[in-house]
């Protein structure tokens, strides 16, 4: 297939296509990771501030530093996050612009995955978290086909295509999350699976929020023969329970940790 390289260059667009589903499983996640209130974060790869502004939210923290890579990202969440206590900047998570220690806790949503140097990464994370501090993330479980795509990938095998890969699959089953923090030197490591449920108003917003040109699968269904696009719509309408007025509501699952950073 065709190259399929994802460019996040449009914060707008991204927003719609996965900023639900990060509200929905950011909450669920603060809710398991408890954090204390005041607290000093840095959120990695923070896209177009739906997590942050679930943290900002519900656990009072004093402080929140977000980065992210793509410029358009960070430009997309500087007009919804007017909040004093915010620092948004462009930045990777494997050189983090930061000092030693000066964080308490240190979250990523939807990252830890698609970061090219993990090891590197996780090392940078500790690094600028303090002695006795908290790193955390949750990924899609896309090693147990369970990520919001799952309908989509389900439909394109079913009419004979292979879906995308997904970079960094074999880091995010809970397995292999305790694996990555405990490589880094990271204790008293927990994790768990968390499941949300989102509904659509109907198959065709479904299908717009889930297509966009700039994902992988938006790029593939772009491609496909019109014939071929109506027959990947039904496999994945097909695969979708419907509610009695037409909506769509369907279940994906994350797989978060959390780790102590120790007391050298």
């Amino acid at each position: 297939m065709a190259d399929t390289t994802v460019v996040f260059d449009d914060g707008q667009a991204y927003e719609h296509f996965m900023g639900r589903w990060s509200r929905a499983l950011g909450a669920l996640f603060l809710d398991w990771l408890a954090p204390p209130k005041g607290a000093r974060w840095l959120e990695i790869g923070c896209g177009t501030g739906a997590f942050t502004q679930v943290l900002l939210d519900t656990s009072e923290p004093a402080s929140v530093a977000a980065i992210d890579p793509a410029a358009a990202q960070i430009e997309y969440a500087r007009t919804r996050l007017q909040d004093t206590r915010v620092d948004l900047r462009v930045a990777d998570a494997q050189h983090i612009p930061f000092p030693d220690g000066v964080f308490d806790l240190v979250a990523s949503g939807l990252v830890i995955n698609f970061i090219p140097d993990c090891a590197r990464a996780l090392a940078e994370m500790r690094r600028v978290c303090r002695p006795h501090g908290c790193v955390a993330g949750y990924v899609w479980d896309f090693a147990g086909e369970r990520s919001s795509g799952w309908p989509l990938r389900l439909g394109f095998r079913k009419i004979g295509f292979e879906p995308p890969p997904i970079p960094g699959l074999e880091d995010t089953g809970r397995g292999a999350l305790h694996h990555l923090l405990a490589r880094a030197g990271l204790h008293d490591i927990d994790t768990s699976a968390i499941e949300v449920t989102l509904r659509f108003a109907s198959f065709d917003e479904y299908w717009r929020s889930q297509t966009p040109a700039f994902t992988p699968q938006g790029m593939i269904v772009a491609k496909l023969t019109d014939a071929d696009r109506l027959r990947l719509r039904q496999a994945v309408r097909d695969a979708l329970p419907t509610d009695p007025d037409g909506g769509i509501s369907y279940a994906a699952r994350a797989n978060a940790v959390k780790a102590v950073i120790p007391r050298d």
